[in-house]
């Protein structure tokens, strides 16, 4: 697994630090897995390849699971501490999955929280679903994070996710996954 997540990580930090002109305002983010959190030397390695690219840590965000925080969440405080001391920015993937914790939004150096799929499906349903995606919004926004909401597929789900604060969101609604070349043409598009 270990090398797996190196060999993703590498490839998806090299083709950024190729993007054209175009893409240069864009950030990218790239996962990163239990394993790594607890990896001696893991990110001192990872900026080194960020740095090695000549990809801008300012564009990179990092993002971890709340599954990868359960084991050991002192070990992800210290390495999430460490990658944003090297530039990079750094985000809770998939929360509202299982074992939310509000002890990683307390622990952990954070800079953006991403709303799981289900919950931002979730807000079309009963008032009740939109009260639980409304707190998550503004707790998120009150310590200061990001929030972005993900697997976004509808404009009513965009509309009501808008309505609650979030402002930044991904999914099906903006693109299907695309190469560089097809996200250049869409930014390219989107701007004329």
């Amino acid at each position: 697994m270990v090398q797996l997540s190196d060999h993703v990580q590498r490839k998806a930090v090299i083709a950024a630090a190729e993007w054209p002109d175009v893409l240069s305002g864009l950030r990218l983010s790239v996962n990163i897995t239990a394993a790594d959190i607890v990896r001696p030397g893991f990110a001192s390695q990872f900026i080194e390849l960020v740095d090695s690219s000549h990809f801008d840590p300012r564009r990179l965000t990092v993002e971890v699971t709340e599954s990868g925080l359960i084991e050991d969440l002192n070990a992800a405080a210290y390495l999430l501490a460490n990658l944003r001391e090297g530039g990079l920015r750094v985000a809770i993937d998939d929360f509202g999955t299982g074992y939310s914790s509000l002890a990683y939004l307390k622990a952990l150096p954070l800079d953006y929280l991403k709303i799981d799929k289900r919950l931002c499906e979730d807000i079309t349903g009963s008032t009740r679903d939109r009260v639980v995606v409304r707190s998550v919004i503004d707790m998120a926004r009150s310590l200061g994070l990001g929030v972005i909401a993900e697997g976004v597929e509808t404009e009513e789900q965009l509309g009501l996710l808008a309505q609650e604060g979030c402002n930044l969101y991904q999914g099906f609604l903006c693109s299907q996954p695309i190469d560089s070349a097809a996200l250049a043409a869409l930014v390219t598009a989107r701007r004329a």
